[in-house]
């Protein structure tokens, strides 16, 4: 589970900037929570992102996304995975580009996260594609101390017990992050734990029409009945879907088998709505990463869905008798009918806006005070706020009200 994400000098990002998935003191929907059976730490199960056009969503989003890329990418680049390697894992790293001072500085990522019995905090910062820092800890949940598994500083490599004791040499390329190089070169139960939560996020942006091309395919019977039951469920007329293959073997489409009087019709993917396009790029995802435990992030998740829909998804992790091993997701939106207390806990609300400065900041809607220096109720109309401007982040409409004096 991903406890908290902190970078620096990032795209739009110039200051520390830190995401929480930890669950605050707040009791609303507490039912909800994903809770640890080992020490009943609990964690959020959905985070939302909501903010102007050019606020710094999507850049929050890539700088997660870079982080799992600088670790993973030279992993199966090793293995040859080429295809995963073009598909998810190709993410830049861009320092903000507004101060000559700050982008001589490095972009810096930490991330905590929980996996296996134990919390992990791994630091990365890299400048002009090398890597001047690295660490990596590892504290088994209930342990008082964490354990130092390495340090890396510019070409200085210390080792804990755990490398020493496997020999693992200290001789990598400078730009390539150390995680990486133990996880492809060697087999250390720490590293590979660490490496495993890293390849097991699951990263897909639709701010890019390029992600609406790609067709995925569930080959698995089970997954494969739970992505009919929910379809069934928004589309009572589709009753299967079968992969259209090209003269290479390879899968170019799929084609969608609905009832309708009784009889069965077979209709191209290109050939549905938008929406339903969208669904079955979408639900292979989901199931991966509620059946698996998994991370899913997406930016520009609500593009093409219907509200009612959009709400259906959120209420999967939302929902402890199906979101049964812990998965999380995190996303980014527009849509404000689900900007309610009825779906979200005020901690699982965040807003981004870029400051005077040109630089983006986040804030949750949990850390917000009133005039009277207290918390935004829990039962508030949160939406109905927000559109008023009381939360900030809003979508510039004092811009739109100035129109008519232009």
């Amino acid at each position: 589970m991903l406890s908290q994400f902190t970078f620096s000098n990032y795209r739009s990002y110039r200051n520390e900037t830190t995401f929480d998935f930890e669950a605050s003191c707040a009791e609303e929907l507490s039912q909800t929570l994903i809770v640890d059976a080992m020490d009943s730490k609990r964690f959020l199960p959905v985070s939302v992102v909501y903010g102007p056009n050019g606020g710094g969503k999507t850049n929050l989003l890539r700088a997660f996304i870079c982080m799992v890329s600088m670790v993973v990418r030279p992993i199966l680049l090793v293995n040859k995975a080429i295809a995963n390697v073009d598909s998810m894992y190709n993410e830049g790293c861009a320092p903000f580009a507004f101060t000559d001072g700050e982008s001589k500085e490095p972009t810096s990522f930490e991330v905590y996260f929980r996996s296996k019995g134990a919390d992990f905090r791994y630091a990365l910062s890299t400048q002009d594609g090398i890597v001047v820092f690295e660490s990596l800890q590892r504290r088994i949940i209930g342990g008082k101390r964490p354990a130092k598994i390495f340090l890396r500083e510019n070409a200085n490599i210390e080792l804990g017990s755990a490398l020493s004791s496997h020999k693992v040499s200290t001789s990598v390329n400078e730009r390539m992050p150390f995680l990486s190089f133990v996880a492809a070169t060697y087999s250390v139960t720490e590293i590979n734990e660490a490496v495993d939560w890293f390849e097991s996020c699951i990263l897909q942006s639709y701010a890019s029409p390029i992600a609406e091309l790609v067709v995925r395919v569930i080959d698995s019977p089970q997954e494969k009945e739970q992505m009919l039951n929910i379809l069934r469920g928004i589309d009572g007329c589709i009753v299967d879907y079968q992969p259209i293959y090209d003269s290479d073997k390879s899968i170019k489409g799929l084609s969608i088998v609905r009832q309708v009087n009784n009889k069965r019709y077979s209709l191209s993917l290109d050939d549905e709505s938008d929406g339903t396009r969208k669904m079955f790029q979408l639900l292979p995802l989901f199931i991966n990463s509620l059946l698996g435990g998994k991370l899913l992030v997406i930016d520009e998740m609500d593009a093409k869905l219907h509200p009612t829909l959009l709400r259906y998804l959120i209420g999967l992790y939302n929902d402890p008798t199906i979101n049964t091993k812990g998965a999380q997701l995190w996303f980014t939106s527009h849509d404000l009918t689900t900007m309610s207390n009825k779906v979200f806990r005020r901690d699982e609300i965040w807003f981004a806006y870029r400051d005077c400065d040109e630089s983006s900041r986040i804030y949750s809607l949990y850390d917000i005070k009133t005039s009277k220096n207290a918390k935004v109720d829990a039962g508030a109309a949160y939406d109905k706020q927000y559109l008023k401007g009381r939360y900030g982040a809003d979508p510039y409409f004092q811009c739109m009200s100035d129109w008519g004096r232009i």
